[in-house]
């Protein structure tokens, strides 16, 4: 099937990091799965709203009703990972309000794509609330089945309990990460592509030194973790000050708007 218009909408995931492009931006699964849309289709339009940090009522309020407006063929969403790592956030009540979005959206003529976590066992910051993150999953299965979405489950997806699936930060996809997810994404929106994201890693030696791990550890730390801390604490979120992308439904050539 053919899809002549796509917003994307979300977070940091769908935003692209840490996959970084020729210009020093972020690429990311969305984008890639966008050249390959462009590529049957000369005419394809495509928006991306989503910005790093943004938690799920933001995303709700701000980028929604501008995909609605937009009036796309698709549109995908995935919301709700930067809430389940804040204590004290209600999974069900999260489901809750990414399930009206979907109806929201529907009601507008509009196909949907929502996306299942990735298992967090070995990513440190979030594995924490791994049981959360399987519960909202559960959700999102649930919804999806009932209003008939499509749904890229990453949990699933074995190729991503590699660590080179990861970055530097182990929170955020690598290049080769989200190169995996597009080819993931476009199986499942029936886009045919010639590569396989089920494709073995290569063989890699693998780091046994203690000292090296536990140094790997501690730059994780100074680099990643504590930053982190220090703006959640402060209120803060990296996506302060950012700016879509793609704000405009635009063929994949044309220059974004991004006043």
């Amino acid at each position: 099937m053919g899809w002549g218009s796509w917003v994307a909408i979300g977070d940091s995931f769908t935003e692209g990091l840490s996959d970084v492009d020729e210009s020093g931006g972020f690429r990311g699964w969305a984008d890639r799965l966008a050249e390959l849309l462009a590529e049957r289709d000369p005419n394809f339009r495509y928006a991306n709203l989503a910005i790093r940090g943004k938690m799920m009522t933001e995303i709700i309020d701000e980028q929604v009703p501008l995909a609605i407006a937009a009036k796309p063929e698709l549109v995908t969403i995935c919301a709700g990972g930067n809430d389940l790592i804040v204590p004290g956030s209600d999974v069900d009540e999260l489901a809750g309000q990414l399930e009206q979005a979907i109806v929201d959206v529907q009601a507008a003529g509009t196909e949907v794509l929502i996306f299942a976590g990735p298992d967090p066992k070995a990513m440190p910051m979030v594995r924490r609330v791994r049981a959360k993150v399987a519960i909202y999953n559960e959700h999102l299965h649930a919804i999806a089945d009932r209003h008939g979405v499509r749904i890229v489950d990453l949990w699933a997806m074995h190729v991503l309990s590699d660590a080179r699936a990861w970055s530097d930060d182990r929170l955020h996809f690598s290049s080769e990460g989200h190169r995996r997810i597009a080819l993931r994404t476009a199986e499942v929106l029936g886009v045919p592509t010639d590569e396989d994201w089920r494709e073995p890693w290569p063989p890699q030696e693998r780091i046994t030194s203690w000292f090296k791990l536990r140094k790997a550890d501690l730059d994780w730390t100074r680099v990643h973790l504590m930053p982190w801390v220090k703006r959640h604490i402060k209120g803060e979120s990296m996506g302060d000050g950012v700016t879509p992308k793609r704000p405009e439904l635009r063929p994949l050539g044309d220059i974004p708007v991004n006043d």
